[in-house]
């Protein structure tokens, strides 16, 4: 990306740096931009990027011993796949069914049927029982064995799901399932993100003069103050070095530890203040990478939302990332 011009603020030309890349895991550094933005974006990943989950559950029989309500909250909990959350429609927004959640522009049936017939084996009833109308949307579990299955690479010992109930002989549970499209500020079976943080990047001088007059002692003292290895000491060289400046966390331990030898600037260190690192996991409903590109999108029709405000006051689907229902 092109660098701004000259006197152009640099909070709106942030760079981005992918250090990890995984299907459920990302880290990367955001840079040339300030915390306003690097929170706004972690809120976004959060609470309003959207996702498919289980929303309507109607209990056909149940003789299971947990009641319907259990059930349905369980059901409501499995990430399911939602590679196409962005292009659905909310069911309070879709005019092919009037709003009511009941079609495909908006929703995605389930059914699950289950009785146990063996006197002596408990039948465990998991999320790998669930049967959708869509193979788009389908338990996260589910999506992973079929990719083996393609790949030929299934596992000797594949994923059991997630368990819903337990059953014994006689019992049985048979019910019928709508998924919808949501996002994370109405509920959190929404939440695409299962961890999203981040941390300012240390900036970390050693003073070499202060550190020349310590013993090796001393030396080797103030660098396992450091509850992390942070600092390491070369047993030839006999100097200090910053090993992984990434791995303090902010306790000033070795500050205290140095004015506690006499030695006050022994060390300076500080948070660069336009300088990010962030940490992503997902739940398996979407990929790190559909994570955060999907919160940049969401991100970018907030902005032109609030830009058109003044000229249209109905929003349309924008709404539900504004202020919600």
């Amino acid at each position: 990306m092109d660098r701004p011009a000259a006197g152009a603020s640099y909070q709106r030309f942030p760079r981005v740096k992918i250090r990890e890349l995984r299907d459920d895991y990302a880290k990367f550094e955001l840079r040339d931009t300030d915390a306003s933005m690097a929170n706004a974006l972690r809120r976004v990943m959060i609470a309003e990027v959207p996702t498919v989950a289980i929303d309507l559950v109607e209990i056909e029989v149940n003789s299971s011993v947990l009641n319907d309500e259990f059930i349905a909250h369980r059901l409501g909990l499995i990430p399911l796949t939602s590679a196409a959350a962005m292009q659905m429609r909310f069911s309070r927004d879709c005019d092919a069914c009037d709003g009511d959640g009941s079609c495909e522009y908006c929703s995605v049936e389930f059914n699950l049927s289950a009785r146990a017939t063996d006197s002596d084996q408990t039948l465990e009833v998991t999320s790998n029982d669930l049967r959708s109308a869509d193979p788009k949307v389908c338990p996260v579990d589910q999506a992973r064995a079929y990719q083996q299955a393609l790949s030929g690479t299934s596992d000797l010992n594949p994923e059991r799901g997630i368990l819903i109930v337990k059953l014994r002989r006689g019992q049985e549970l048979r019910l019928r399932a709508i998924a919808r499209k949501g996002i994370g500020k109405d509920h959190a079976k929404w939440s695409p993100a299962a961890t999203v943080t981040f941390m300012y990047e240390p900036d970390i001088r050693i003073n070499e003069e202060l550190m020349d007059t310590l013993t090796l002692d001393e030396k080797k003292s103030w660098v396992e103050s450091s509850p992390t290895r942070v600092f390491e000491l070369d047993p030839n060289t006999r100097q200090v070095t910053v090993c992984d400046a990434e791995a303090y966390t902010y306790d000033d331990e070795v500050i205290k530890k140095a004015e506690a030898m006499g030695k006050p600037g022994l060390v300076e260190i500080n948070a660069k203040e336009d300088s990010f690192i962030f940490t992503v996991e997902t739940t398996g409903a979407i990929t790190a990478y559909e994570l955060i590109m999907n919160a940049i999108t969401v991100l970018r029709q907030k902005l032109d939302a609030v830009r058109l405000q003044d000229d249209d006051g109905d929003l349309g689907e924008l709404g539900a990332h504004l202020g919600g229902p």
